[in-house]
């Protein structure tokens, strides 16, 4: 019957075979028009069965099928054979920045905002893959298409990925890990700058640094720094253990120290008494609240100390003054060179 079924369609006319195949558009298209929800299911249900059980090396080759099971197959040999496998912690601490383990706890806090699910189509990447793929951007100078090739996808989805798993670090981690001191947390925060650094009454550190981008399109002008290139300003406070307790990014490159901390959260919280607590000690006469230390590009303040100018003559103690805030403060530019380097 199909040796008789295939010598007809080998004598028909190009006219005829344009006739049978619209014949059979007209069945399929009734057919599937006429049946129910549970009958389209169970449909699409059988040909998922079948296309699981049907071996690789039986599907025909050009199918859709046959291409989403080479995709997949080949963006995953280097994550699979390469990086699971052979990467010791080394090689993690030198190509990722961090530990396998703390690889691992990262991927386990984004999982559920970034879980996708398996389509008909295609399979999801998975949450493990896709902050690979973030942090390899981040921690490596290389374009998208040396990634792309790495972990075998498309130019434009290690963009994607990119942003979306950077958006869900900040909407997860951001809150639980860069957060204001509170209550005994201030207080040990306190007690560290004065036993490590020989500061009483001191809870951060503050600075600001350029971070190094492209001159956008729209008002590059902006953007262009005293150091001549073009930056975005990160501002950070950190504790005596090089610690983030505060940041504020965004402001172009231009804009000085002093107008970023103006404009900042951070500032307007302490000037109208928000989140400092009315803690002071008396020192030789002299009661001395909570502050901040910062360079001489911040203004003076009850809660914020900087270095005298070091255009005038200074007495001894003015000088000691001097050192132990700048030795305090260095602690925030090792903060920003950690941040740097990784």
């Amino acid at each position: 019957m199909r040796e008789r079924e295939a010598n007809q369609r080998a004598s028909e006319t190009e006219n005829e075979r344009e006739h049978r195949l619209a014949a059979t558009r007209e069945r399929e298209a009734n057919w599937r028009a006429s049946e129910t929800d549970n009958e389209r299911e169970h449909r699409l249900a059988v040909m998922r069965e079948r296309l699981t059980n049907v071996p690789v090396r039986q599907r025909m080759k050009g199918s859709i099928d046959w291409q989403l099971q080479e995709r997949d197959t080949a963006s995953n040999v280097w994550w699979n054979n390469v990086v699971l496998r052979t990467f010791n912690q080394q090689d993690w601490l030198d190509n990722f920045r961090m530990s396998k383990e703390t690889f691992l706890y990262i991927c386990s806090k984004l999982s559920p905002a970034l879980a996708r699910t398996d389509t008909l189509m295609r399979k999801c990447l998975s949450v493990e893959r896709r902050v690979a793929v973030t942090i390899w951007s981040l921690a490596t100078p290389i374009e998208y298409r040396t990634i792309a090739h790495l972990f075998g996808i498309a130019r434009s989805t290690v963009c994607e990925i990119v942003h979306e798993t950077c958006r869900c670090i900040v909407d997860v981690l951001l809150k639980e890990y860069i957060k204001f001191p509170t209550n005994n947390r201030l207080s040990t925060v306190v007690e560290e700058f004065k036993t490590k650094w020989g500061v009483p009454q001191c809870f951060g550190a503050i600075d600001g640094c350029h971070i190094p981008i492209s001159a956008p399109n729209l008002m590059h002008t902006d953007y262009y720094n005293r150091k001549r290139w073009y930056s975005m300003l990160i501002q950070g406070v950190v504790d005596a253990n090089y610690r983030f307790l505060d940041v504020c990014v965004g402001w172009p490159g231009s804009v000085h120290d002093a107008r970023v901390f103006a404009q900042s959260t951070l500032y307007d919280n302490i000037e109208h008494h928000h989140i400092l607590p009315n803690n002071t000690i008396t020192v030789s006469g002299v009661r001395i609240p909570l502050y901040l230390i910062g360079d001489s590009a911040y203004p003076l303040k009850l809660w914020l100390m900087k270095p005298f100018a070091h255009n005038t003559d200074l007495t001894s103690d003015q000088r000691n003054y001097n050192y132990r805030i700048c030795r305090a403060r260095i602690t925030v530019e090792i903060a920003f060179g950690r941040l740097k380097g990784r």
